[in-house]
């Protein structure tokens, strides 16, 4: 391992050189393993009487972020790369408790709101992971109750709709950071305008980008793009369904290879798939959008929490 650093379990290492924005003021701590090699771009180091576990709180903190960024500021008008020597990392000062007892009972709670968010974080991942096979189960015809509660037919996207088609073309100079209605594209909002294109109940389906192929539905008064594709039930059909079965049917495989990838809505029309009539497709849709529910709730109590540690570390590192 000659010409590297070996760290030990519980040490601290610090890239001293990192381009503005990326990761930086980032120090690691070696949980997992016993030792690690490092390159020598790395500042590594052990603490003394400090717990280990504050400290590392700390280095998580604005006001640890600050203070790294201003010794680094020179080097922040060179080619926007921060580097920080080793002796005036050294040199920075910290105001922190001197009491290891006080600086254990910060570190035990943070870690205890740590291991919430882990959890909450699991349970999100959990019901999407749910919704996603409930789906597949509900649309490849596992699914006894739904299945034998209607027949099944066959049906071609243009089938059940009555409006499958790409947006309406917008300058970039008229979408603002906020406005009265949100525009959409072929990722999601765009951002703002003063005017609308849709009015009711839509599925968006994203038209063009890495993304195309991602399905949401809409409400009330919206700009959709023409990097989207404005879809809406006819009178036999469930436009909400529609968002489930969309979901299902994965669209973006159909995308046109390119550097651009895109979807082609005359293609699309011609897709087959089984549906039921719009009575089970109400139903479909009801629980289904049940568990969009709970994970909406879900994600909001998890946003909470990751402001709520945020708002912690901010007030315990003034």
């Amino acid at each position: 391992m000659s010409g590297y650093y070996l760290l030990k379990n519980g040490e601290y290492a610090y890239n001293k050189s990192y381009s503005v924005g990326y990761d930086f003021g980032s120090i690691k701590r070696l949980d997992r393993y016993p030792m690690g090699a490092l390159s020598t771009l790395y500042i590594c180091f052990a603490l003394k009487r400090h717990d280990s576990d504050f400290i590392k709180a700390y280095f998580d903190s604005l006001k640890w972020y600050r203070e790294i960024y201003r010794i680094s500021a020179e080097g922040a008008r060179n080619h926007g790369l921060l580097n920080v020597p080793t002796e005036d990392f050294f040199d920075t000062k910290h105001y922190l408790p001197e009491n290891v007892d006080e600086q254990r009972k910060i570190a035990d709670f943070l870690i205890a709101l740590d291991r919430r968010i882990e959890a909450q974080q699991s349970l999100v991942d959990n019901l999407k992971k749910y919704k996603r096979g409930v789906i597949t189960y509900i649309f490849s015809g596992k699914c006894n109750k739904f299945a034998a509660e209607a027949t099944w037919t066959e049906k071609t996207l243009a089938d059940l709709c009555c409006e499958f088609r790409s947006g309406r073309n917008i300058s970039a100079s008229l979408i603002t950071e906020t406005g009265e209605y949100a525009v959409y594209g072929g990722n999601g909002i765009r951002g703002y305008c003063d005017h609308y294109s849709h009015e009711g109940e839509y599925v968006v389906v994203g038209r063009q980008g890495a993304l195309c192929g991602n399905v949401r539905l809409i409400q009330g008064k919206n700009y959709l793009s023409e990097h989207a594709i404005a879809v809406q039930a006819n009178d036999e059909n469930d436009t909400k369904f529609l968002l489930f079965l969309l979901y299902f049917m994965k669209l973006g495989q159909y995308s046109d290879q390119g550097a651009q990838p895109g979807l082609a809505v005359n293609k699309l029309l011609k897709l087959k798939c089984t549906v039921p009539d719009k009575e089970i497709q109400s139903k479909i849709a009801s629980f289904l959008l049940n568990i969009d529910l709970q994970i909406s709730n879900h994600e909001k109590m998890l946003s909470f929490l990751v402001d709520q540690r945020k708002a912690f570390l901010q007030q315990l590192f003034i």
